[in-house]
Order: structure tokens, then sequence, then C-alpha cells
């Protein structure tokens, strides 16, 4: 199994127009970037009943400059809650900095529960930008992100962006 950040990094694009901040990657290795999980199959479904469809998801999601990063980029799903929410907590710097350096468009919480952890994290730095909560799909909750999900992507910046600046009045 190839490392969890590498392959992630090869899914950055050069531009992240909206960043998703999950929880963490999950103990059992069913990475959304790995292909052929739970996460990756909701959120094709849910973006192409909006956008429509095409060949690879994943190179779309990445050409619409889009990119899935975590709150803490070790797995915490198997912790006990309370070791669990002072690992998200502990990570808030970590994700602080890494909305820093990509300055995101817009952000969605892809984790209720975590959606103030990353609000925090995008106010230190320095970013104004919309943050959005969706549950997670799962554990009964796959409908409730499917509707979330149709009803923000339309407001998701993606590529190509219009400078709106350089438009005729």
């Amino acid at each position: 199994m190839i490392d969890v950040e590498t392959t992630r990094a090869s899914y950055r694009p050069d531009r992240i127009t909206t960043l998703f901040v999950g929880e963490s990657a999950p103990a059992s290795g069913d990475f959304f970037y790995y292909g052929n999980n739970a996460m990756l199959r909701h959120m094709q479904r849910a973006t192409e009943a909006v956008l429509g469809g095409g060949d690879d998801f994943l190179e779309r999601f990445k050409s619409y400059g889009w990119f899935l990063d975590d709150l803490v980029l070790t797995p915490v799903d198997k912790l006990a809650p309370s070791e669990r929410r002072a690992k998200c907590l502990a990570a808030t710097d970590s994700l602080r900095d890494r909305i820093a350096a990509y300055r995101p468009l817009a952000i969605v919480s892809v984790l209720v529960s975590i959606k103030s952890i990353v609000e925090a994290a995008a106010k230190a730095a320095g970013s104004n930008v919309p943050v959005f909560g969706v549950p997670f799909p799962g554990m009964g909750q796959q409908a409730r992100f499917h509707r979330k999900m149709i009803e923000i992507v339309p407001q998701l910046p993606r590529e190509p962006i219009e400078v709106l600046s350089q438009r005729e009045p």
C-alpha cells in the first residue's frame, strides 16, 4: 500500500479552489484517494448529481481544483472519543498552516463535529472564506450527506475560476 500522504500529494491541484477537510484517513486503509471506497462513491454520486459525470472521478475532482485533506494526519477513527477529540484539537495549528499555504476559496468540513475546529484553523490562517459543513457519509448519514452536498456543490468554487474584476460592467 502506497503511503497516504504520498498518494494525497499526487492528487493535489496546482490551485486549490475548494478544500475538503476530513477528520483523518481511516485505520482500515480505505483512503479516499486510493479509490474504490464508500467515501469516494458518495462524493462522486453527489457531485455528479449536480455537475454530471465523466471518466476518472478523482482526476475530475483534481481538475476542479478540489482537494481532500485531513485535520489529523494519522488515523483517529479507532481511538476512544476523548483521545480522538484531543488529537483533533491538537491538529488545529497544523491545519491552520496548510490552509494558509493552500489559500482555498471555500472549505468544506466533511464531518459536522470538526467544523468548529476547521473554522478556527481557517480564521487563524487569516482566511475569511466560507466554511461549509456536511455529515460524514457513514453510520446512516449517507442520505444527509448526499442532500447537503447537492445543496452546496453549486456554491463551491472550481476551475476555471472567473476573474470578476476582468469582466466588463
